[in-house]
């Protein structure tokens, strides 16, 4: 399986890149972000590309994968709709267009949020842009397009985030979240979990194209 992943350098995309180099019916990675990984592997294969509202520079790169896994993603804190929009929904469908047209058989897979709007409508902003996101998402004629609505994320093996008090957090947190994550199926994964079954999906397929928690925790 040949995979396209974007957002390889932040906490969920490192953990999903980390599975992928792993996994042994993954043959090759191409990672598409703004900057590099920092990681070496005979797999995996990186284009650092600056306008994510424009593809056409790196078309004949993007043909030809099997899944694409999406792990874009920006905190909604101190941004404003359109700007929000613009990062979430702008990005993701840019990139989805440019796939579908190039690998219609391909599977795509959106990491999104516990608490999406599916019905566009809701009071809490970055919730209705993740919906439209989704919605949108769905309707392209991909072979198939799951999303998956992790809530808490435990990060393993060495996964940060880019913020370095979210670091301190998951540091001072980790007894709790480790409890959490076997006793809340519902409310608590893993950076290793999300990546495992977001490859099983991509696979395999899954009875419903949204995922929550308690999905993603019991695909594999």
């Amino acid at each position: 399986m040949r995979v396209i992943l974007f957002g390889a350098t932040g906490m969920v995309g490192q953990g999903v890149l980390r599975e992928c180099l792993l996994d042994p019916e993954v043959t090759s990675v191409l990672s598409v972000g703004r900057s590099k990984t920092g990681q070496s592997h005979p797999k995996l294969r990186e284009i650092v590309h600056s306008d994510f509202l424009d593809f056409s520079a790196i078309e004949y790169e993007l043909a030809g994968h099997d899944a694409c896994l999406f792990c874009l993603g920006v905190t909604s804190l101190g941004l404003s709709e359109q700007r929000y929009r613009q990062l979430t929904y702008d990005i993701t469908l840019a990139a989805a267009k440019t796939l579908v047209r190039l690998s219609p058989g391909m599977t795509f897979i959106y990491v999104t949020g516990r608490s999406t709007d599916s019905t566009e409508q809701g009071p809490q902003m970055w919730a209705r842009v993740k919906g439209k996101t989704e919605n949108d998402l769905l309707k392209l004629p991909f072979k198939a397009a799951y999303m998956f609505r992790p809530a808490g994320i435990q990060p393993l093996h060495g996964v940060r985030s880019k913020v370095g008090w979210i670091n301190a957090i998951y540091a001072v947190t980790a007894p709790l979240l480790s409890l959490l994550v076997k006793t809340a199926p519902n409310y608590m994964t893993t950076s290793e979990q999300v990546g495992r079954a977001m490859l099983a999906v991509a696979k395999h397929g899954y009875p419903t194209s949204i995922l929550e928690s308690a999905d993603i925790n019991a695909v594999v």
